[in-house]
């Protein structure tokens, strides 16, 4: 197997280790996973597979495996993003979404996407089940939607997953801060939605292409102008929940689709009376079944920072 090596530089004393390796190994993603799967050594010791962010001092020598790096899912972008990876095995991995970051490449979307910060740790078996453009991908998150993932690293897993998704066997839980107040603590919206009739580019009740929908939520804090709900997907349509809020009288504050006209719309900082440059809707846990070991997963990702500040505006009056 094929091996690199590199001293470290005065410039890099103290950095973190998959920094130091991102080069060596293509990306940081790549360095990340060579260092899980032990393949890393420094100064002839095996570094820890779970320290990642282990500081290397200047003048050490650091080594990598890079042979098991080599069959992985197409080329890795050097611009390729960075993404919090908190949960993984060798079969599956459950990320953390930045908002403004595409999941999959789109028709007219040529910028870095998820599928290019996770490319180096997805293995070659991926597809043939899957779809090219996006593999490894179970489930998706609009753009403007922060939170978590999970993405499969082989294809039984990818299978697995999917078919648990289907099955509704995944927890899948949000954060949305809404306008206005519900009628009841815990409600289910039950109601079909497709594409609009009327605005291609979004989803409605009002469509000629209804899929069933289903979604649950309970009030988890009643503010002075807004609510905050979490939000539970028994299905997974496009924009569901968006859809299914603005439907009952409860849009997703900041949304620049189905919000609030005027004060809804997410537009330059300031803007919005929250400081919102996009929708509060944030993937804020999972809980599963592992699909090849039968133990239980669940990950939690807080508020990010830019949703934080607005919900304690919230809960002044804002």
């Amino acid at each position: 197997m094929s091996t690199g090596s590199l001293t470290v530089p005065a410039d890099q004393d103290g950095a973190r280790l998959d920094v130091v390796l991102a080069e060596l190994c293509g990306s940081r993603s790549r360095a990340q996973r060579a260092i899980t799967e032990g393949g890393v050594r420094i100064d002839g010791e095996p570094a820890d597979p779970a320290q990642k962010r282990h500081a290397v001092r200047a003048g050490q020598v650091v080594e990598v495996e890079l042979g098991s790096l080599v069959q992985t899912v197409g080329p890795v972008r050097h611009d390729a993003p960075d993404v919090d990876v908190l949960w993984e095995d060798e079969h599956l991995l459950v990320v953390d979404k930045p908002a403004g970051l595409l999941v999959h490449p789109g028709a007219g979307h040529h910028e870095p996407t998820l599928v290019d910060a996770v490319a180096g740790r997805i293995t070659a078996d991926l597809p043939p089940g899957g779809d090219a453009e996006r593999p490894g991908i179970v489930h998706r998150l609009d753009r403007e939607t922060s939170g978590l993932l999970i993405v499969a690293r082989q294809e039984a897993a990818h299978r697995a997953l999917q078919e648990a998704i289907r099955e509704r066997e995944v927890t899948r839980e949000y954060l949305a801060l809404v306008d206005g107040r519900p009628d009841a603590r815990t409600g289910t919206i039950d109601a079909p939605i497709g594409r609009d009739r009327h605005v291609r580019t979004k989803h409605s009740l009002d469509t000629d292409t209804p899929r069933r929908a289903v979604t649950h939520f309970v009030l988890e804090e009643s503010l002075p102008r807004t609510s905050l709900l979490r939000v539970t997907l028994e299905t997974g349509r496009t924009h569901q929940i968006r859809v299914h809020l603005k439907a009952i009288g409860l849009p997703v504050a900041g949304d620049p689709e189905y919000g609030r006209s005027g004060g809804g719309a997410a537009g330059p900082a300031g803007a919005h009376p929250l400081g919102l440059r996009r929708q509060f809707l944030h993937a804020a846990r999972l809980s599963f079944t592992h699909p090849m070991t039968g133990e239980p997963v669940e990950v939690r990702s807080p508020l990010p920072a830019d949703l934080a500040a607005a919900l304690e505006l919230a809960r002044g009056g804002a």
